[in-house]
């Protein structure tokens, strides 16, 4: 049967591969996020850059499913597809709503916000919320969540519990492997910075990096940038206002993040690898609600598990 892996950020491109690799007896296909109409002219001209459908992180993905000789039907256009695996249901493009669905958890989602509560409340575009809006579309077969706080979470927003699967979430189920690694530092503060600002949110940069500075009190501070973010702006503003600290664009995060003794984040989703090791963190969300929700620690199996379900929905495709 024809299966195709809807990607986006590098995290969840990873996570589409690993589900594909434990499925190997079918005709597997990547694509890129996509979407239809206005949103594929406005991601096309380049309006969307701050997004999955922006051509960077469609062309990080793109990269990725060559380095790994993965096949590729851009926007899914080669086949009547019998199953999507999708990363994201804040687009559900019109070629695959005929298809069963799975949907996978990426990570943390965003806050629910003001935005979040016209798009529910007004049906407004589910894209205007970004992740916040995860799971409202009730347009897929099963929703794979990382945790049980994370079902929770999820039924509360409005999402049917028949449809919720607590399987783990590739990337985020075996923490402890990270703790195996070549990073050159131990013992540092490490700073986990955002993309808030590329995507059109409030952020005073300075003033947080000096935060970031007093949490260090004295200790190595290091500074891991975002891949979406402006890295000359952002490294520009390090020197100045912690000249001492040293800043990373592409090590890996969870090796930095297995070395250090503290992690402070905003928005991400790495406070749940540091939570998992046992690192004191730092976090815009209220911590106590993060701990609630920290992905389950499987020894890795959250692929296996998602495959075990797509091969479910193929064989209640098959039967008469």
């Amino acid at each position: 049967m024809n299966i195709l892996f809807i990607c986006g950020t590098i995290n969840q491109t990873t996570q589409m591969h690993q589900i594909a690799s434990h499925l190997q007896e079918h005709d597997t296909s990547f694509t890129p996020f996509y979407g239809d109409g206005l949103v594929r002219w406005l991601s096309r001209n380049g309006y969307l850059e701050f997004t999955i459908l922006g051509h960077r992180m469609r062309e990080r993905a793109l990269r990725y499913m060559r380095a790994h000789d993965l096949q590729i039907d851009d926007h899914g256009m080669a086949h009547r597809y019998d199953l999507v695996v999708t990363c994201q249901d804040v687009i559900i493009p019109r070629n695959i709503r005929d298809s069963r669905i799975v949907l996978v958890q990426e990570g943390m989602t965003d806050p629910e916000n003001f935005i979040y509560i016209l798009v529910k409340h007004l049906r407004l575009p589910r894209y205007f919320a970004s992740t916040a809006a995860t799971g409202l579309s009730d347009r897929y077969d099963s929703f794979c969540v990382a945790s049980e706080g994370y079902r929770d979470l999820f039924i509360r927003k409005g999402v049917r519990p028949e449809k919720l699967v607590v399987t783990g979430i590739p990337n985020f189920d075996n923490c402890a492997q990270y703790l195996d690694n070549d990073f050159p530092h131990r013992g540092y503060v490490l700073v986990a910075t955002t993309d808030m600002r590329e995507t059109f949110r409030y952020e005073n940069r300075r003033k947080w990096i000096r935060q970031c500075r007093d949490i260090a009190a004295g200790r190595q501070l290091i500074f891991k940038l975002h891949p979406n973010e402006n890295h000359e702006r952002a490294t520009q503003e390090m020197r100045e206002e912690a000249p001492e600290a040293l800043v990373y664009v592409d090590a890996d995060i969870n090796h930095m993040i297995a070395n250090c003794e503290v992690l402070i984040t905003r928005f991400s989703s790495v406070v749940y690898i540091g939570m998992a090791l046992g690192k004191e963190v730092y976090s815009d969300f209220d911590l106590d609600g993060l701990r609630a929700m920290v992905p389950i620690q499987n020894g890795g199996t959250s692929a296996q598990r998602i495959a075990e379900l797509c091969r479910t929905h193929l064989e209640e495709k098959e039967s008469p």
